[in-house]
């Protein structure tokens, strides 16, 4: 029999059409895809009006939709002596300095070779737990094409504290990114709202129905064709840095997601379309035991530096 983790109800304020569909954008929050809503509905985890419905069911907008959960199978995570850059460590915390193409936790898609089979290896047991098993220690996550500085727990309090400043915007995250095109004013603001891209999900995109979003930025330097910007994260949602610049106009160079159909790089740079440019350079937040404020700040990575001495 399958364990049910928690059951998510929705009471519709018009929201009209097929019932898949409907699910797509009240899961919008959620990591779950279109295959894994059907694959809930086939297993009869989805109600409306207390009744099973299939995929197709038209909704006309007034109904209450019940979604259970199901538990999560436990993915058993494998020590990886993977070697880390260590920027800083106590007994509380960790400071690691991610490289591209190293995602960060396990998933059916990824199950080794993240930055978790990493530490485990390293820390063995001391990582906080108080999260999903397959991301102890992990309290925010960068994306695996971007490289920098990530923050990770060795215990359930420093766990706790750390999430809280990230909850109350209080951690401080600065990113480093080489955009399309010249951006013509020197800082800016991007305030737009960030939701799930309803056509595909692995996407999110601006939208007046999602979640507040905040960006700052700063014009660093700039090029023929290319902009290098400071990108300081008000907010956390995900993606942020990468919709917010596409919804500008300045897609990161190298992004798969996010380019709006323009070209990555001019000539002969369009070879090094090897991943985005976007760097998590600086992090600052209050030690979770000691109440220090703790500052950190990384080079950026190879590749970027031979990049910005081509386009210089």
């Amino acid at each position: 029999m399958t364990k049910i983790k928690e059951t998510k109800k929705f009471e519709l304020q018009g929201e009209v059409g097929r019932l898949d569909k409907v699910l797509v954008d009240l899961l919008s929050e959620e990591t779950y895809s279109r295959s894994t809503i059907q694959k809930l509905l086939k297993n009869q985890h989805i109600t409306v009006d207390g009744v099973h419905q299939k995929a197709n069911y038209k909704l006309n907008g007034s109904e209450v939709i019940n979604v259970e959960i199901p538990e999560e199978e436990q993915m058993d995570i494998l020590p990886e002596d993977i070697p880390l850059d260590i920027v800083y460590e106590d007994d509380d915390v960790l400071v690691i300095n991610k490289p591209i193409d190293m995602v960060v936790h396990p998933s059916k898609g990824h199950p080794s070779g993240t930055l978790v089979n990493a530490l485990v290896y390293y820390l063995d047991d001391n990582l906080s737990n108080n999260e999903d098993t397959v991301r102890p220690g992990i309290v925010h996550r960068i994306d695996k094409d971007t490289s920098g500085l990530i923050v990770v727990a060795k215990n359930n309090h420093a766990h706790q504290k750390l999430s809280e400043q990230l909850e109350d915007h209080s951690m401080g995250r600065t990113y480093v990114a080489l955009v399309n095109e010249v951006i013509e004013t020197l800082t800016g603001i991007i305030e737009a709202p960030i939701n799930r891209d309803p056509s595909n999900r692995i996407k999110y995109t601006t939208n007046h129905a999602g979640r507040y979003a905040l960006t700052h930025f700063e014009v660093l330097e700039t090029f023929a064709h290319n902009t290098l910007v400071k990108v300081e994260l008000k907010t956390g949602r995900t993606h942020q840095i990468r919709v917010h610049l596409e919804f500008i106009g300045h897609p990161i160079v190298g992004d798969p997601l996010y380019r709006q159909g323009v070209g990555q790089m001019k000539g002969q740079l369009a070879r090094l379309d090897d991943g985005q440019f976007l760097h998590a350079q600086s992090l600052h937040f209050v030690h979770p035991t000691s109440g220090e404020a703790m500052n950190f700040e990384t080079d950026l990575p190879d590749r970027f530096e031979e990049v910005l001495r081509t386009l210089r």
